[in-house]
């Protein structure tokens, strides 16, 4: 395993609270539409007004509102995956009324007085309940640039002034170590000692090349011995980290090329966000009065 330690993964999207439910129906041939849960969409069909003059077809006998059109497009762009068009309100209209066909076929069977449909009715419903409370809360609690401009001080803190670009030889032993640097000091090339027995995939094949990087980026005890190191320079004493022992390489140093504000500002909004969410649900968490034990 390289040294390196896990980075926080800023740049993911936050997962939904709640549960996700979808829809199949072997007939609709729609291009990959983002439609959400069906219960979203039998919320809003209870929520259309069945005897609206604005309707976009009549199934029989019973109308399909466009007020439906439009609230479902409307949940279609507020996810950002499309662009309202002519082509997408012909897709939605299409579907739209598919769906009213199949839904009145399976209440004509008693589909709806199910133990299967009300159980799942009953996880939409509270899928879609909590989607909202955690949408509220986003809207309640935005993140501030003074946060960001502290996240952003505080990571530019944390990366240091100066940049390492290092190579290693990861291995079992002490003693496996100790060789390989007689090795080395006898004349052989240390990568290709490394693409040889180093048990590191990330870097072994790259004759143990570990790009630029802060001292941060790596456990203590491989940062601490490399930043003493003159550049190119080795450690001649192995080095024990939690992943083995290594044999350290110095190729380079330079100043940190840290990126200006402006530029990682949406990455940094997104993580303190995601950090506002996980303490909510957490707060929520601890408050409940419940025998259950997670």
């Amino acid at each position: 395993m390289p040294a390196r330690q896990a980075k926080p993964e800023a740049l993911k999207r936050a997962p939904s609270p709640g549960l996700d439910f979808h829809y199949h129906t072997p007939t609709v041939t729609m291009k990959k539409l983002p439609f959400a849960a069906t219960a979203c969409l039998l919320a809003l069909a209870a929520a259309a007004p069945l005897a609206s003059a604005q309707n976009i077809a009549i199934v029989n006998s019973k109308p399909v509102p466009k007020a439906r059109v439009e609230a479902f497009i409307d949940q279609v762009v507020k996810q950002g995956q499309q662009q309202r068009t002519p082509e997408l309100e012909k897709q939605v209209r299409d579907e739209l009324v598919l769906r009213e066909i199949f839904q009145q076929e399976a209440e004509r069977r008693g589909l709806a007085a199910t133990p299967d449909y009300k159980q799942q009715m009953e996880f939409a419903r509270q899928s879609i309940l909590i989607r909202e409370l955690f949408n509220d809360y986003n809207k309640k609690n935005p993140v501030s640039d003074a946060e960001v401009q502290a996240e952003y001080n505080q990571l530019k803190g944390q990366a240091g002034d100066k940049e390492y670009h290092a190579r290693h030889i990861l291995v079992e032993t002490e003693d496996e170590a100790k060789s390989l640097i007689a090795q080395i000091k006898g004349g052989a090339k240390f990568d290709e000692l490394a693409k040889k027995h180093s048990k590191d995939p990330g870097s072994g094949q790259n004759g143990g090349d570990l790009d630029w990087a802060a001292p941060a980026g790596y456990v203590p005890e491989f940062s601490e011995a490399m930043t003493k190191l003159e550049k190119g320079k080795f450690t001649e004493t192995p080095v024990k980290s939690q992943f083995g022992w290594h044999i350290i390489k110095l190729d380079d140093v330079r100043d940190a090329q840290f990126p200006g504000l402006e530029e990682v500002k949406p990455q940094l909004t997104q993580r303190l966000q995601q950090a506002k969410i996980a303490k909510f649900r957490d707060d929520l968490k601890a408050k409940a009065k419940t025998d259950y034990k997670f």
